[in-house]
């Protein structure tokens, strides 16, 4: 039995707005499964369907073989959800906040106070238990929303843009304890995020989401290998009025070339040799460059195959329209 699917799930909200457009997944137990996707993708109304929070307006989904509309209380005793908004008490202390979840689960007396001090213990809290969880870095914050969303010990949890806002030490320290819940507790972890480093390096199954659709499926490893040769990026002096296109598009083998103000990407089959007839074309189309580098396939490459756009050009949509 897998521990979530979802087929074909559609909602729209007011004034038209299209966030799902028959998105479907299967998610393995015991796995970090990905949801990658820019800002507006549909990430955060997928996981209020499977946490029974809302309604799809056409489309089923199932929880360990539980329906999240029929069964959603079960559903609900059965999942942890970490969402994108700090989800404690600031002023309780740390060690309140987890009490306080316990006792809605209905954990009372001694199971409640091991539970809480193993938590506090797990997420590196244990000192700051007695502090008021406003005083907490966010990092801290962040580590007690996840004990928050483990207090009942779920079969699923759900975390939404968990990293968010923390800054690179942070997100590495919550990078690690997620791994570990899996690893240790053989925990089925849904992971949304708009962060391609946290997907490459978390998830085990991701799947790629665009405008509430899914564009691509498979693991990091399987996604990238899909792409044959390398990406080459080059940032010009000034932004390019379309001339960079034209003067690149007719190399010999390049390919999914984009253009987005001063930064042109293209996919090549040896970077080291498409590097100099590049540059030496972009020049004799009066542009000058600033700076030029290869790498191998990545997410953000994947993103650009399926959806047509990069993740950045995609984040930066979003904005604009909202």
């Amino acid at each position: 039995m897998k521990a979530i699917e979802a087929s074909n799930l559609r909602k729209t909200y007011k004034g038209g707005v299209r966030a799902l457009d028959g998105l479907s997944l299967e998610v393995e137990t015991g796995s970090i499964f990905g949801l990658l996707g820019p800002n507006g993708a549909g990430k955060s109304t997928t996981v209020k369907i499977l946490t029974t929070l809302s309604l799809a307006d056409s489309g089923e989904a199932r929880l360990a073989g539980l329906d999240v509309v029929r069964d959603a209380g079960r559903v609900r005793r059965s999942i942890g959800v970490v969402g994108q908004k700090a989800g404690l008490d600031p002023d309780a202390t740390g060690r309140e906040n987890l009490e306080m979840q316990a006792e809605i689960y209905g954990i009372r007396g001694g199971a409640r106070r091991e539970r809480v001090d193993e938590l506090l213990e797990r997420l590196g809290l244990a000192e700051a238990g007695g502090r008021l969880a406003k005083t907490y870095s966010g990092g801290m914050q962040r580590r007690l929303d996840v004990a928050l969303g483990l207090v009942h010990r779920p079969k699923v949890l759900f975390l939404d843009e968990p990293t968010t806002g923390l800054d690179p030490e942070a997100r590495t320290e919550l990078w690690r304890e997620i791994e570990r819940l899996a690893r240790e507790e053989e925990m089925t972890i849904l992971l949304t995020t708009h962060y391609l480093e946290e997907a490459d390096r978390l998830a085990a199954r991701l799947v790629i989401v665009d405008r509430g659709r899914v564009v691509a499926e498979g693991s990091p490893d399987e996604l990238k290998s899909d792409l044959r040769g390398d990406t080459v990026q080059v940032e010009l002096v000034e932004s390019s009025n379309g001339d960079a296109v034209g003067a690149v598009e007719r190399l010999p083998g390049v390919s999914e070339l984009t253009v987005d103000g001063r930064l042109l990407r293209a996919r090549v089959d040896s970077g080291a040799a498409a590097i100099p007839s590049v540059i030496s074309a972009l020049e004799q189309g009066g542009l000058r460059v600033a700076s030029a580098t290869v790498a191998r396939p990545s997410l953000d490459d994947v993103y650009l195959r399926h959806a047509g756009r990069s993740f950045q050009q995609a984040d930066t949509d979003t904005k604009e329209a909202a």
